[in-house]
């Protein structure tokens, strides 16, 4: 109990706790006022200079538990304001922690070498965080219109006729399933989809957990293709994502079986894209196989097979 009550005391432990919630809170102010992007700046400079931060405290061991205990009550204060979800936060730790750790050899080294003080006033302390926002607008000027529409495709083989898949498919009263890992957290789970007219032109409006996506028809051949824009979606905390196109192909195998390709188009702002990507089109792929799970169902209970 004593040693615990030392540790409370702690000015490493207490210090990291309030930088910790500083500089993620007033970066993700900067983000949700649109001053910076989902990019570089917020996930890999800012761990970085608060990792530099850390280096400085006195007692590591207890700045290191500060900085966990600091990141727990950031996110625990994102998940009660539901200013994003759980499948975001559990992806983002994974690229922050490393950082910060980069930010503190970053610091000990330059100690090491003279280079630089060690950091002890508060307002020193801050002043990375200053430097390093305001390269937010740099990198919201230079990269925010670049954006890159990616393709995610899945396929699976049906014992059906390409007519029965797209009859199935194409407007779906309930999906029952069973959930991949990240449906388990909290990533949108399709609950139906409603065709309003089947024709060019016409609507499609699937209903999830999060929210809703509507699609125009584009381009319409029963049993062979079933093409649609997305015209709104509304899925809670996915501003960074931004969804393009949906397109079913049914293609015959042998005599009497159908392979379907269902095909995402999207796009994205978060950055750095080689860590981000996998992990988009990882959530993706596990809505489109839990979409094929509901179909496979549907097919059976439909034609007794």
């Amino acid at each position: 109990m004593n040693k615990l009550i030392n540790i409370i005391k702690d000015r490493s432990f207490k210090l990291t706790i309030l930088l910790t919630i500083i500089y993620f809170g007033i970066g993700f102010i900067f983000l949700h006022f649109g001053l910076a992007d989902y990019g570089w700046i917020f996930f890999v400079f800012l761990p970085i200079s608060l990792g530099f931060v850390i280096g400085s405290m006195p007692i590591q061991k207890w700045a290191y538990l500060g900085l966990a205990s600091g990141i727990l009550i950031f996110i625990i204060l994102l998940l009660v304001g539901k200013l994003e979800g759980i499948v975001c936060v559990v992806m983002t730790i994974p690229i922050i922690i490393p950082l910060v750790a980069i930010g503190v050899l970053i610091n000990k080294y330059l100690i090491r070498k003279g280079i630089i003080k060690p950091l002890k006033s508060l307002n020193v302390m801050v002043f990375p965080l200053i430097i390093t926002l305001l390269g937010a607008p740099v990198e919201k000027f230079f990269l925010t219109n670049k954006t890159e529409v990616i393709e995610v495709e899945t396929e699976r083989i049906y014992p059906y006729s390409a007519e029965q898949v797209y009859e199935a498919i194409k407007s779906v009263d309930t999906l029952i399933a069973d959930k991949p890992f990240l449906m388990k957290l909290d990533l949108p789970i399709p609950n139906k989809c409603i065709l309003e007219k089947e024709e060019v032109g016409g609507l499609r409006t699937c209903y999830f957990s999060g929210g809703t996506i509507t699609e125009r028809i584009t381009e319409l051949e029963k049993g062979k293709i079933l093409r649609m824009d997305v015209i709104d979606y509304k899925l809670t905390g996915r501003k960074w994502l931004g969804f393009k196109e949906a397109i079913y192909y049914f293609d015959k195998v042998g005599d009497n079986s159908c392979k379907m390709r269902r095909i995402t188009t999207y796009t994205s702002v978060l950055k750095p894209r080689f860590y981000w990507q996998p992990l988009e089109e990882l959530g993706i792929r596990q809505e489109h196989e839990y979409v094929f799970d509901n179909l496979k169902n549907d097919l059976k209970k439909k034609y007794c097979r």
